[in-house]
């Protein structure tokens, strides 16, 4: 299994309950860190296509969950500065509004359709994370396959490209999932824990966060190696 860093939302706060908020000091050390070490982060297109081939060892997949607005404004000037690449998977019902499936927890600002539009264009891959960032298997089939379905010809509407990644809301995903992802025509779909159905149609990643510094990193990576000898 390839190394994926998960992040979620890279801006200054006050809050962050539930851990999903890096702060860009801690981000641009977090990229230096794998620049420094040899290593580049890549979207999971890039990494992916890398490992057919057997190219990719120093490559480190980049991912962010949800298309939060500070992707355009924090991320991705970092991201260039290193020659960097990342996959981005918005909520395409919630466009251009905020983070409504984390009620009562601090409202957060998304992407718009030009956003994403214009981080396709800088060379940024765009994902799916469905329609409405609902738990997948709490829904029926007609309301799964509108999920994937839905949120993957809205964003191809947007960028003019295939899109070929998708990202399980809350990282909850079974075989029924799976199976349907794979015939929505997604190439392979990111979750987050290892499973009994970890393969490309769901791949463990690791969580980054605001406190992981490099020795933090470090131990991330060996956790990884160890695991996976990869």
């Amino acid at each position: 299994m390839p190394l994926v860093l998960m992040y979620h939302s890279v801006t200054k706060y006050d809050s962050d309950p539930l851990l999903v908020t890096v702060s860009p000091d801690r981000f641009a050390a977090q990229m230096r860190w794998l620049a420094g070490r040899g290593l580049r982060g890549v979207a999971m297109r890039d990494l992916l296509a890398a490992r057919r081939p057997g190219t990719a060892r120093r490559l480190v997949g980049l991912t962010f969950d949800d298309g939060y607005a500070d992707f355009a404004g924090e991320v991705v000037p970092v991201l260039l500065q290193h020659g960097f690449t990342a996959t981005v998977f918005p909520v395409t019902g919630e466009l251009g509004g905020h983070n409504a499936w984390d009620a009562g927890y601090p409202r957060k600002p998304l992407m718009d359709a030009d956003d994403v539009r214009r981080m396709a264009d800088l060379g940024m891959e765009v994902g799916s994370h469905s329609v409405g960032h609902r738990s997948l298997p709490t829904l029926s089939d007609d309301e799964l396959a509108h999920e994937l379905v839905a949120s993957k010809e809205r964003l191809e509407d947007i960028t003019g490209t295939e899109v070929t990644g998708f990202c399980y809301p809350y990282g909850h995903v079974g075989a029924r999932e799976v199976a349907a992802v794979r015939d929505a025509g997604y190439g392979y779909a990111c979750a987050i824990w290892r499973s009994e159905v970890t393969g490309v149609h769901a791949l463990p990643r690791t969580y980054i966060g605001d406190r992981d510094g490099a020795l933090r990193l470090h131990a991330k990576r060996l956790r990884h190696r160890m695991r996976w000898g990869s």
